[in-house]
Protein backbone atom coordinates (compact mmCIF):
# COMPACT_ATOMS: atom_id res chain seq x y z
CA UNK A 1 0.00 0.00 0.00
CA UNK A 2 1.00 3.60 -0.49
CA UNK A 3 1.30 5.62 2.72
CA UNK A 4 -2.02 7.30 1.93
CA UNK A 5 -3.79 3.98 1.33
CA UNK A 6 -2.23 2.55 4.47
CA UNK A 7 -3.43 5.44 6.61
CA UNK A 8 -6.94 5.21 5.18
CA UNK A 9 -7.06 1.49 5.98
CA UNK A 10 -5.78 1.99 9.54
CA UNK A 11 -8.23 4.84 10.13
CA UNK A 12 -11.06 2.30 10.13
CA UNK A 13 -9.56 0.17 12.91
CA UNK A 14 -10.99 0.48 16.46
CA UNK A 15 -8.58 2.17 18.84
CA UNK A 16 -8.15 2.60 22.60
CA UNK A 17 -6.32 5.68 23.89
CA UNK A 18 -5.14 5.85 27.50
CA UNK A 19 -2.61 8.70 27.42
CA UNK A 20 -3.92 11.89 25.80
CA UNK A 21 -3.74 15.35 27.37
CA UNK A 22 -6.84 17.50 27.00
CA UNK A 23 -4.77 20.70 26.94
CA UNK A 24 -2.47 19.17 24.33
CA UNK A 25 -5.17 18.36 21.79
CA UNK A 26 -6.95 21.59 20.92
CA UNK A 27 -7.95 22.30 17.33
CA UNK A 28 -5.80 25.19 16.02
CA UNK A 29 -8.92 27.04 14.85
CA UNK A 30 -10.47 26.70 18.30
CA UNK A 31 -7.28 27.99 19.91
CA UNK A 32 -7.33 31.06 17.65
CA UNK A 33 -10.97 31.79 18.46
CA UNK A 34 -10.65 31.28 22.20
CA UNK A 35 -7.50 33.41 22.33
CA UNK A 36 -9.35 36.25 20.60
CA UNK A 37 -12.16 35.99 23.16
CA UNK A 38 -9.81 36.46 26.12
CA UNK A 39 -7.22 38.73 24.51
CA UNK A 40 -4.39 36.21 24.64
CA UNK A 41 -1.59 36.77 22.12
CA UNK A 42 -0.61 33.67 20.16
CA UNK A 43 2.62 33.08 18.20
CA UNK A 44 0.52 33.02 15.01
CA UNK A 45 -3.05 33.96 14.18
CA UNK A 46 -3.55 31.70 11.18
CA UNK A 47 -4.59 28.18 12.31
CA UNK A 48 -2.24 26.38 9.92
CA UNK A 49 0.70 28.61 10.85
CA UNK A 50 -0.14 28.10 14.51
CA UNK A 51 -0.17 24.32 14.07
CA UNK A 52 3.26 24.61 12.44
CA UNK A 53 4.53 26.68 15.39
CA UNK A 54 3.38 24.14 17.97
CA UNK A 55 4.96 21.24 16.10
CA UNK A 56 8.24 23.07 15.52
CA UNK A 57 8.45 24.33 19.12
CA UNK A 58 7.71 20.89 20.54
CA UNK A 59 10.22 19.30 18.19
CA UNK A 60 13.15 20.62 20.20
CA UNK A 61 14.53 17.49 21.81
CA UNK A 62 13.77 18.93 25.24
CA UNK A 63 10.87 17.97 27.48
CA UNK A 64 11.14 21.32 29.30
CA UNK A 65 10.75 23.26 26.02
CA UNK A 66 7.98 20.90 24.97
CA UNK A 67 6.04 21.66 28.15
CA UNK A 68 6.41 25.43 27.62
CA UNK A 69 4.04 25.28 24.64
CA UNK A 70 1.16 24.47 27.00
CA UNK A 71 1.08 28.02 28.33
CA UNK A 72 -0.85 29.03 25.22
CA UNK A 73 -3.43 26.26 25.41
CA UNK A 74 -3.96 26.57 29.15
CA UNK A 75 -4.35 30.34 28.84
CA UNK A 76 -7.51 29.95 26.75
CA UNK A 77 -9.03 27.18 28.90
CA UNK A 78 -10.00 29.30 31.89
CA UNK A 79 -13.80 29.42 31.61
CA UNK A 80 -16.47 26.77 31.86
CA UNK A 81 -17.54 27.39 28.26
CA UNK A 82 -14.00 27.03 26.96
CA UNK A 83 -13.37 23.83 28.92
CA UNK A 84 -16.66 22.39 27.74
CA UNK A 85 -15.92 23.24 24.11
CA UNK A 86 -12.39 21.81 24.18
CA UNK A 87 -13.61 18.59 25.81
CA UNK A 88 -16.51 18.25 23.37
CA UNK A 89 -14.27 18.73 20.34
CA UNK A 90 -11.66 16.33 21.72
CA UNK A 91 -14.27 13.58 21.95
CA UNK A 92 -15.48 14.27 18.41
CA UNK A 93 -11.95 14.28 17.02
CA UNK A 94 -11.08 11.01 18.76
CA UNK A 95 -14.28 9.35 17.60
CA UNK A 96 -13.57 10.44 14.01
CA UNK A 97 -10.16 8.78 14.38
CA UNK A 98 -11.77 5.45 15.25
CA UNK A 99 -11.20 5.66 19.02
CA UNK A 100 -13.84 3.67 20.88
CA UNK A 101 -12.51 4.24 24.41
CA UNK A 102 -10.35 7.09 25.70
CA UNK A 103 -9.14 8.67 28.91
CA UNK A 104 -8.52 12.42 28.82
CA UNK A 105 -6.00 13.64 31.38
CA UNK A 106 -5.77 17.23 32.53
CA UNK A 107 -4.89 19.29 35.61
CA UNK A 108 -7.83 21.23 37.13
CA UNK A 109 -5.46 23.39 39.20
CA UNK A 110 -4.25 25.02 35.98
CA UNK A 111 -7.68 26.36 35.05
CA UNK A 112 -8.57 28.64 37.96
CA UNK A 113 -7.27 32.01 36.69
CA UNK A 114 -10.73 33.42 35.92
CA UNK A 115 -12.47 32.40 39.10
CA UNK A 116 -13.55 28.80 38.53
CA UNK A 117 -13.37 26.37 41.42
CA UNK A 118 -11.73 22.99 41.08
CA UNK A 119 -15.13 21.31 41.15
CA UNK A 120 -16.51 23.63 38.48
CA UNK A 121 -13.65 22.77 36.13
CA UNK A 122 -14.34 19.05 36.49
CA UNK A 123 -18.04 19.59 35.87
CA UNK A 124 -17.36 21.72 32.77
CA UNK A 125 -15.07 19.10 31.25
CA UNK A 126 -17.57 16.35 32.01
CA UNK A 127 -20.35 18.34 30.36
CA UNK A 128 -18.20 18.67 27.24
CA UNK A 129 -17.39 14.95 27.23
CA UNK A 130 -21.05 14.06 27.47
CA UNK A 131 -21.97 16.49 24.69
CA UNK A 132 -19.22 15.12 22.47
CA UNK A 133 -20.23 11.53 23.14
CA UNK A 134 -23.85 12.28 22.22
CA UNK A 135 -22.87 14.12 19.03
CA UNK A 136 -20.51 11.30 18.02
CA UNK A 137 -23.34 8.79 18.48
CA UNK A 138 -25.54 10.89 16.19
CA UNK A 139 -22.78 10.58 13.60
CA UNK A 140 -22.77 6.79 14.00
CA UNK A 141 -19.61 6.59 16.12
CA UNK A 142 -19.80 5.15 19.63
CA UNK A 143 -17.09 6.25 22.06
CA UNK A 144 -16.68 6.19 25.83
CA UNK A 145 -14.43 8.77 27.50
CA UNK A 146 -13.35 9.16 31.12
CA UNK A 147 -11.43 11.89 32.90
CA UNK A 148 -7.99 11.35 34.42
CA UNK A 149 -7.59 14.15 36.97
CA UNK A 150 -3.97 15.21 37.23
CA UNK A 151 -1.88 16.98 39.86
CA UNK A 152 1.13 19.03 38.75
CA UNK A 153 4.35 17.56 40.11
CA UNK A 154 6.02 20.89 40.92
CA UNK A 155 3.04 22.13 42.97
CA UNK A 156 1.96 20.97 46.40
CA UNK A 157 -1.73 20.29 45.74
CA UNK A 158 -1.43 16.55 45.22
CA UNK A 159 -3.64 15.60 48.16
CA UNK A 160 -6.28 18.18 47.28
CA UNK A 161 -6.40 17.02 43.66
CA UNK A 162 -6.48 13.37 44.68
CA UNK A 163 -9.49 14.12 46.90
CA UNK A 164 -11.13 15.97 43.99
CA UNK A 165 -10.65 12.93 41.77
CA UNK A 166 -12.08 10.51 44.32
CA UNK A 167 -15.03 12.81 45.01
CA UNK A 168 -15.95 12.68 41.31
CA UNK A 169 -15.49 8.96 40.76
CA UNK A 170 -19.20 8.56 40.06
CA UNK A 171 -19.26 11.68 37.88
CA UNK A 172 -16.87 10.82 35.07
CA UNK A 173 -13.44 10.72 36.75
CA UNK A 174 -11.82 7.31 36.30
CA UNK A 175 -8.32 7.83 37.67
CA UNK A 176 -5.53 10.03 39.07
CA UNK A 177 -2.20 11.08 37.60
CA UNK A 178 0.76 13.34 38.29
CA UNK A 179 2.37 15.19 35.38
CA UNK A 180 4.77 18.00 34.57
CA UNK A 181 8.50 18.13 35.22
CA UNK A 182 9.36 14.54 36.14
CA UNK A 183 13.02 14.93 37.02
CA UNK A 184 13.33 16.26 40.58
CA UNK A 185 9.67 15.80 41.54
CA UNK A 186 9.32 12.08 42.35
CA UNK A 187 6.28 10.30 43.85
CA UNK A 188 8.04 10.37 47.24
CA UNK A 189 7.43 14.13 47.35
CA UNK A 190 4.00 13.36 48.86
CA UNK A 191 3.85 9.69 49.96
CA UNK A 192 0.61 10.21 51.87
CA UNK A 193 -1.25 10.73 48.59
CA UNK A 194 -0.59 7.20 47.42
CA UNK A 195 -1.81 5.77 50.71
CA UNK A 196 -4.99 7.82 50.39
CA UNK A 197 -5.64 6.62 46.84
CA UNK A 198 -4.98 2.99 47.75
CA UNK A 199 -7.26 3.20 50.77
CA UNK A 200 -10.00 4.52 48.48
CA UNK A 201 -9.44 1.82 45.85
CA UNK A 202 -8.81 4.49 43.23
CA UNK A 203 -6.94 3.78 39.95
CA UNK A 204 -3.63 5.54 39.43
CA UNK A 205 -1.29 6.15 36.53
CA UNK A 206 1.98 8.02 37.05
CA UNK A 207 4.16 9.76 34.47
CA UNK A 208 7.49 7.96 34.84
CA UNK A 209 10.35 6.85 32.64
CA UNK A 210 10.15 9.79 30.25
CA UNK A 211 12.42 12.59 31.49
CA UNK A 212 13.77 10.52 34.41
CA UNK A 213 15.01 6.95 34.47
CA UNK A 214 14.61 3.75 36.43
CA UNK A 215 14.53 5.38 39.88
CA UNK A 216 11.43 7.31 38.80
CA UNK A 217 9.80 4.13 37.53
CA UNK A 218 10.71 2.23 40.69
CA UNK A 219 9.05 4.85 42.91
CA UNK A 220 5.98 4.92 40.67
CA UNK A 221 5.36 1.19 40.87
CA UNK A 222 6.41 0.56 44.47
CA UNK A 223 5.64 3.75 46.41
CA UNK A 224 2.94 5.08 44.10
CA UNK A 225 1.47 1.61 43.48
CA UNK A 226 0.79 2.75 39.91
CA UNK A 227 -1.69 0.64 37.97
CA UNK A 228 -0.09 1.98 34.77
CA UNK A 229 3.06 3.89 33.82
CA UNK A 230 2.74 7.08 31.78
CA UNK A 231 5.40 6.52 29.09
CA UNK A 232 7.80 4.16 30.89
CA UNK A 233 10.08 4.00 27.86
CA UNK A 234 13.25 4.38 29.90
CA UNK A 235 12.57 1.00 31.45
CA UNK A 236 14.92 -0.26 28.72
CA UNK A 237 17.75 1.13 30.84
CA UNK A 238 17.19 -1.89 33.09
CA UNK A 239 17.47 -4.30 30.15
CA UNK A 240 20.79 -5.42 28.66
CA UNK A 241 20.51 -6.05 24.92
CA UNK A 242 23.10 -8.23 23.17
CA UNK A 243 23.23 -7.10 19.56
CA UNK A 244 25.19 -10.16 18.49
CA UNK A 245 22.84 -12.83 19.82
CA UNK A 246 19.69 -10.73 19.81
CA UNK A 247 19.01 -11.66 23.43
CA UNK A 248 17.87 -9.40 26.26
CA UNK A 249 18.62 -9.74 29.96
CA UNK A 250 16.13 -8.06 32.27
CA UNK A 251 17.10 -6.37 35.52
CA UNK A 252 15.02 -6.73 38.67
CA UNK A 253 12.83 -3.68 37.99
CA UNK A 254 12.17 -4.69 34.40
CA UNK A 255 11.26 -8.19 35.59
CA UNK A 256 8.89 -6.68 38.17
CA UNK A 257 7.09 -4.54 35.62
CA UNK A 258 6.79 -7.39 33.14
CA UNK A 259 5.92 -10.05 35.73
CA UNK A 260 3.09 -7.87 37.01
CA UNK A 261 2.14 -6.81 33.48
CA UNK A 262 2.03 -3.15 34.49
CA UNK A 263 0.84 -1.38 31.32
CA UNK A 264 3.20 1.07 29.63
CA UNK A 265 1.53 4.10 28.03
CA UNK A 266 4.02 4.64 25.20
CA UNK A 267 3.82 7.68 22.90
CA UNK A 268 6.24 7.32 19.94
CA UNK A 269 5.80 10.65 18.10
CA UNK A 270 5.93 12.68 21.29
CA UNK A 271 9.01 10.80 22.44
CA UNK A 272 10.81 11.66 19.21
CA UNK A 273 10.20 15.33 19.87
CA UNK A 274 11.54 15.23 23.42
CA UNK A 275 14.61 13.21 22.45
CA UNK A 276 13.58 10.01 24.20
CA UNK A 277 13.91 7.98 20.99
CA UNK A 278 15.98 8.61 17.83
CA UNK A 279 13.39 7.32 15.36
CA UNK A 280 10.12 5.42 15.11
CA UNK A 281 12.02 2.36 13.90
CA UNK A 282 14.27 2.46 16.96
CA UNK A 283 11.60 3.50 19.46
CA UNK A 284 11.50 1.41 22.63
CA UNK A 285 7.90 0.37 22.01
CA UNK A 286 8.81 -2.37 19.53
CA UNK A 287 11.50 -4.01 21.67
CA UNK A 288 9.32 -3.84 24.77
CA UNK A 289 6.43 -5.38 22.89
CA UNK A 290 8.66 -8.14 21.54
CA UNK A 291 9.72 -8.88 25.14
CA UNK A 292 6.07 -9.30 26.14
CA UNK A 293 5.66 -6.19 28.25
CA UNK A 294 2.11 -4.83 28.48
CA UNK A 295 2.53 -2.21 25.76
CA UNK A 296 -0.12 0.33 24.80
CA UNK A 297 0.07 2.94 22.02
CA UNK A 298 -0.89 6.58 22.65
CA UNK A 299 -0.78 10.11 21.24
CA UNK A 300 0.23 12.15 24.32
CA UNK A 301 -0.46 15.59 22.80
CA UNK A 302 -2.17 15.64 19.43
CA UNK A 303 -1.62 19.35 18.79
CA UNK A 304 2.05 19.51 19.76
CA UNK A 305 2.94 16.30 17.93
CA UNK A 306 0.49 16.89 15.06
CA UNK A 307 -0.60 13.34 15.49
CA UNK A 308 -3.53 10.98 15.91
CA UNK A 309 -3.90 7.31 16.72
CA UNK A 310 -4.14 6.61 13.01
CA UNK A 311 -0.92 8.53 12.44
CA UNK A 312 0.91 6.72 15.26
CA UNK A 313 -0.21 3.33 13.94
CA UNK A 314 0.65 4.21 10.36
CA UNK A 315 4.18 5.24 11.24
CA UNK A 316 4.78 2.04 13.22
CA UNK A 317 3.60 -0.07 10.30
CA UNK A 318 5.51 1.93 7.70
CA UNK A 319 8.73 2.53 9.66
CA UNK A 320 8.94 -0.26 12.26
CA UNK A 321 7.38 -3.15 10.34
CA UNK A 322 4.30 -3.59 12.52
CA UNK A 323 1.44 -5.77 11.28
CA UNK A 324 -2.30 -5.69 11.83
CA UNK A 325 -1.76 -8.31 14.53
CA UNK A 326 0.60 -5.94 16.34
CA UNK A 327 -1.98 -3.16 16.17
CA UNK A 328 -4.69 -5.48 17.47
CA UNK A 329 -2.40 -6.60 20.29
CA UNK A 330 -1.68 -3.12 21.66
CA UNK A 331 -5.35 -2.15 21.25
CA UNK A 332 -6.57 -5.14 23.22
CA UNK A 333 -3.88 -4.61 25.87
CA UNK A 334 -5.04 -1.01 26.24
CA UNK A 335 -8.67 -2.10 26.56
CA UNK A 336 -7.78 -4.57 29.31
CA UNK A 337 -5.79 -1.77 31.02
CA UNK A 338 -8.60 0.80 30.98
CA UNK A 339 -9.74 2.28 34.29
CA UNK A 340 -13.18 0.68 34.09
CA UNK A 341 -14.53 -2.49 35.68
CA UNK A 342 -13.53 -5.96 34.50
CA UNK A 343 -16.87 -6.78 32.93
CA UNK A 344 -16.81 -3.47 31.05
CA UNK A 345 -13.31 -4.23 29.75
CA UNK A 346 -14.44 -7.65 28.58
CA UNK A 347 -17.39 -6.14 26.76
CA UNK A 348 -15.11 -3.55 25.14
CA UNK A 349 -12.81 -6.29 23.87
CA UNK A 350 -15.35 -8.97 22.96
CA UNK A 351 -18.18 -6.82 21.64
CA UNK A 352 -16.40 -3.83 20.11
CA UNK A 353 -12.74 -4.45 19.26
CA UNK A 354 -12.46 -8.11 18.31
CA UNK A 355 -15.44 -8.19 15.90
CA UNK A 356 -14.04 -5.29 13.91
CA UNK A 357 -10.53 -6.74 13.76
CA UNK A 358 -11.91 -10.13 12.78
CA UNK A 359 -13.56 -8.50 9.78
CA UNK A 360 -10.09 -7.89 8.39
CA UNK A 361 -8.58 -11.20 9.52
CA UNK A 362 -5.87 -12.15 7.08
CA UNK A 363 -5.60 -8.62 5.76
CA UNK A 364 -2.08 -7.36 5.19
CA UNK A 365 -0.93 -3.86 5.92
Amino acid sequence: MTPTELEAHIAELPKVLLHDHLDGGLRPQTLVELAADVGHTLPAEDPEALADWFEESADSGSLVRYLETFEHTIAVMQTADALRRVAREAVLDLAADGVVYAEQRWAPEQHLRRGLTLQQTVEAVQAGIEEGTALAAEQGRDIRVGQLVTAMRHADRWQEIAELAVANREAGVVGFDIAGAEDGFPPSRHPEVWRYLAENDFPTTIHAGEAAGTDSIREAVHLGQADRLGHGARLVEDIAFDAGSGTATLGRLAHWVRDHQIPLELCPCSNLQTGLAPSIREHQITRLKELDFAVTLNTDNRLMSRTSMTHEMTRLVHEAGWTVDDLADVTITAAWSAFIHHDERRSLVDDVILPRYQQIEGARL
